[in-house]
């Protein structure tokens, strides 16, 4: 398994003395460029405790690896500030559980917008576990001035291994997201029970289908219903139940995926967990980028899609498609090429992207897709025949059938998935070998 090495140099450690808490941050991009140790906000946090467990239930997920749990390595939880709000992400270490918080009502100082990294230490976990009173807690997300002259002696540095199916799910997450829709919303009495009313057991699959204004739990597949396979890799909603004032539950309106949202409406915030079709699966395996990415022009036009985004808190397609000159199918595009590279999230409750820069190369994206690698090489080499509306891929392990628009081949990967893992190589080969005929065409 390929992987990279993501180094964090923090000017010191993140801490929370006396009611204020410093975020030390590594490098990071910001509107004013490039930064070492960038400053976001500094102001207060009206809602102190559900803040304070937020925080933690991110960082616990970016230290959690729910399938054949085992110490290992943590990345640090990314922060964005987009002007008027922060958004905390992380991923789990083993790929299938993607968390965010979103505190939306800052009172204070917005001193510049982009993405970094924040160190979040033991002590700090430890200090963050005891917030609570109704006392507003004073946030700085960055360094003041003194404190980077001031902590010579205790520079924090970090090298933290990223695995390449790490990084894959981190981009696929939004894809995927991207085609759920709301499908229950419950009031916070009605989410705390049924949260505590899900199984314990760590691999225990069930289906929360809409009744009424609550939800009820089913063995199996039914009418409306979202499936939680792993019911504790939504253990870090628990924590935050005292706070809830809604349960807000995303899954695919075709039941064509397994995946689901949850999201909790906290005093000022939001906490939301994406989870990925079955504890061993990650989101890394799902394909639901490679569609977009096959198209000739999908580099080029994140190129010009990229210049125009500018750290918003949605991002507006129809105002980028005026704005570049594209249409919209080709800004969405554009958009799963940037999410590729962490240049953009989604929100389920918006229902829109989000512009955020992690620290990644994007021109590790082809060697992040090794099936749309595969595929190039197919169409390039001369191995498909087109056939109308099908076509034969002649590979080593013999020639393969393709149905170009339902995306069907006669190939084993097709057989184990049908579909439901993104396509196959040998679909991605014919697609694109089809869409060089019709622009060679005369």
């Amino acid at each position: 398994m390929t992987q990279a090495v993501q180094a964090y140099s923090y000017a010191g450690p993140s801490t929370l003395t006396d009611g204020r808490l410093g975020l030390s941050t590594s490098g990071g991009t910001a509107l004013s460029g490039p930064r070492t140790h960038p400053r976001f906000f500094s102001g207060l946090l009206t809602h102190a405790a559900p803040a304070a467990a937020g925080l933690l239930a991110v960082a616990d997920v970016a230290l959690a690896r729910y399938h054949q749990p085992r110490p290992g390595w943590t990345r640090d939880p990314v922060v964005t500030c987009d002007g008027g709000r922060l958004r905390f992400e992380s991923f789990s270490a083993c790929g299938g559980v993607y968390a965010r918080l979103d505190v939306l009502e800052l009172d204070g100082d917005v001193l510049d917008r982009g993405t970094t990294n924040v160190d979040v230490n033991g002590p700090l976990r430890e200090s963050l576990a005891r917030v609570g009173g109704r006392d507003p807690l004073h946030l700085g997300v960055g360094p003041d001035e003194l404190t980077v002259t001031t902590l010579d002696g205790a520079v924090v540095e970090k090298k933290v291994p990223l695995p390449s199916r790490w990084l894959r799910g981190f981009a696929e997450v939004q894809v995927i997201a991207s085609g759920w829709d709301l499908r229950a919303e419950l009031a916070g009495p009605h989410a705390v029970r049924f949260l505590r009313s899900l199984p314990k057991g760590a691999r225990s699959t069930v289906w929360a289908v809409p009744s009424g204004r609550d939800l009820r739990l089913a063995s199996g597949p039914a009418r409306g219903g979202v499936c939680l396979s792993g019911t504790g890799r939504v253990a870090t909603l628990l924590p935050l139940l005292r706070f809830a004032k809604a349960l807000r539950v995303y899954g695919p309106a075709d039941g064509s995926s397994t995946a689901s949202g949850w999201e909790l409406e906290l005093p000022g915030m939001r906490y939301t967990l994406a989870v990925s079709p079955e504890p061993w699966r990650g989101f890394s395996g799902e394909g639901a980028v490679l569609s977009d990415l096959a198209t000739d022009e999908a580099a080029d036009d994140a190129d010009v899609v990229g210049m125009l985004l500018n750290f918003e808190p949605t991002v507006e397609l129809g105002l980028l498609a005026d704005r570049s000159g594209l249409a919209i199918e080709r800004v969405r595009a554009a958009l799963t090429q940037l999410g590729t590279a962490g240049r953009v999230g989604y929100d389920l409750h918006e229902a829109a992207h989000f512009h955020r820069e992690l620290p990644y190369d994007r021109d590790q994206v082809a060697e992040l897709n090794p099936r749309l690698t595969a595929a190039r090489a197919l169409a390039g080499s001369g191995a498909v025949r087109l056939l109308g509306e099908a076509a034969e891929v002649t590979t080593d392990g013999g020639v393969r059938r393709v149905r170009i628009a339902e995306g069907e081949c006669t190939c084993p990967w097709w057989f184990d998935h049908r579909g439901s893992r993104g396509p196959c190589k040998h679909v991605l080969a014919a697609r694109i070998a089809a869409r060089v005929a019709v622009e060679v065409a005369p």
